[in-house]
């Protein structure tokens, strides 16, 4: 539905008086932005073709203030939608509501699919806003920095989420991105999480023995702690972090599947005990269900990342811990990407990556390349249902 149907549908006057000044600049920069053609560039997999499009979707933006102003939050018409108002105004960004790493939309409700809550937010028209990660400091975006260096990149800028700007409100910064779910209803949606290592060296270079962690590791798997261990009633934090990749597919496979939306169904998120390949290639058989074209059309997406991943130069001097791979597709179109760069950091100069090699403390490998050859093997293998040969479950029990 294009933002004028929608102004049809409520009152132009009404919402006006409901926005405010600050409100009103917000929304008329978004509407703008809808109505004027970019020269961005999406990538998609076209069903009838079977090669890569690009939509222009891209937007320019007229000369605004960075921060908007931070007026009350507007009130939703009674009487009337407030899609309208959410989407101009995000309700002054009430990050209460239930929103993360991954959005989607049900109708007219937004859910958590998966990441962290209170992170994300609709913001405009095919946009979200993120708020910058708990404990950076105010001068130290390292999300902000990735997605800056990525969209200017050559190779990069079209595996990513558009990235639009770095923002303000109401004391906390924001970076504004494009969502990637906009235009959809119900999709197919994957969030896969990658590497062999998803914490950050620094998070784990205190060797004190902690009591907590112990607690919390035997509370997962009593039979986890070695003899020493069990007498000292501590871990350090490197081992239980280490511990929590084990219990996970990310230490042997490089990769671990977050969270699968099916179309008309909940979102399956308690996938921890799914690690074994079996499990993977059942899970992604899953999510792929008898759809053979997005199957490959997949698989090739993935390759093109890979390739533009070895070829830049920004992946050539940067961990990428924790980030993930985000996938989407429905009967036209089949598309992933990277996101999440809150744990990107530039390794140390003369320190080389090749983002496969196995991680020793200071050598700053992750894994991530090994886990996206492991996950596009497990797609490509993966046997998809058939009559008579229904995909099987995953097992999720704990």
């Amino acid at each position: 539905m294009t933002v004028t149907s929608k102004m049809n549908s409520v009152s132009r006057q009404s919402v006006l008086s409901r926005l405010g000044p600050g409100g009103l600049l917000y929304a008329a920069n978004k509407i703008l932005a809808v109505a004027v053609p970019g020269k961005e560039e999406e990538r998609w997999r076209s069903k009838d073709e079977g090669a890569l499009l690009f939509k222009r979707w891209g937007r320019t933006r007229p000369s605004v203030e960075s921060t908007p102003a931070p007026n009350p939050a507007p009130a939703a018409p009674s009487a009337q939608p407030s899609d309208l108002l959410k989407f101009l105004a995000i309700n002054a960004l009430e990050l209460s509501a239930p929103a993360s790493d991954a959005l989607l939309k049900s109708r007219s409700e937004w859910f958590q699919l998966s990441g962290h809550p209170g992170s994300l937010a609709p913001a405009g028209p095919g946009t979200v806003w993120k708020r910058r990660a708990a404990g950076d400091h105010p001068a130290h975006n390292p999300e902000r920095d990735a997605y800056e260096a990525l969209a200017s990149c050559p190779h990069m800028r079209f595996a990513i989420p558009r990235y639009y700007r770095e923002l303000e409100y109401g004391g906390e910064r924001f970076i504004e991105l494009q969502d990637l779910l906009h235009g959809f209803r119900d999709p197919h949606v994957m969030d896969i999480k990658m590497g062999t290592r998803t914490f950050l060296e620094d998070e784990v270079s205190n060797a004190r023995a902690r009591s907590d962690l112990y607690e919390k590791m035997v509370r997962l798997d009593p039979n986890a702690p070695t003899k020493a261990e069990h007498a000292a009633g501590a871990v350090t934090k490197l081992r239980y972090m280490q511990f929590r990749e084990q219990r996970s597919s990310s230490a042997e496979q490089g990769f671990r599947i977050e969270a699968v939306k099916l179309p008309g169904q909940p979102p399956l998120t308690d996938l921890q005990n799914v690690r074994e390949p079996q499990q993977l290639a059942a899970t992604v058989a899953r999510f792929l269900g008898k759809d053979e074209r997005a199957r490959q059309a997949l698989a090739e997406r993935l390759r093109e990342i890979r390739d533009l991943f070895e070829r830049s130069d920004f992946f050539k001097t940067h961990e990428i811990v924790g980030s993930s791979i985000f996938i989407i597709y429905d009967d036209e179109r089949v598309g992933a990407w990277l996101i999440d760069f809150a744990k990107t950091r530039r390794v140390p100069e003369g320190t080389q990556v090749d983002h496969r090699a196995t991680w020793q403390q200071g050598n700053h490998e992750e894994g991530f390349l090994f886990g996206l050859d492991r996950l596009i093997h497990t797609i490509e293998t993966a046997k998809l249902p058939s009559e008579g040969n229904e995909a099987t479950e995953p097992d999720v029990s704990r």
